[in-house]
């Protein structure tokens, strides 16, 4: 069996300085956030610094986890902060 179909993949939001939320997906979210910080791979990061790794959840898989992107993109800021309010702060961070 192919090892990149067994990976596990991430979405996360990452707080940025002026408080905006930036959703992304990975699978290692918290090298992902290293690299926001660092302001690689990102140009949403070149206004306001990210801050914080607000909010993980694992998916089964890359497609679920774009499919999670996209629905968490639409989704306004009162419901993304719900989010991470309901959600568990990431145990890696």
């Amino acid at each position: 069996m192919n090892a990149a179909l067994d990976k596990a993949w991430f979405v996360y939001l990452v707080r940025a300085a002026n408080g905006a939320l930036y959703c992304g997906i990975s699978d290692d979210p918290q090298r992902r956030f290293a690299q926001h910080q660092a302001g690689k791979g990102a140009r949403f990061f070149h206004t306001s610094p990210a801050q914080a790794l607000a909010y993980v959840e694992a998916c089964s898989g890359k497609g679920e986890a774009l499919r999670r992107e996209r629905a968490i993109k639409r989704l306004p800021k009162r419901a993304k902060e719900a989010l991470i309010a309901a959600g568990d702060a990431p145990s890696f961070a």
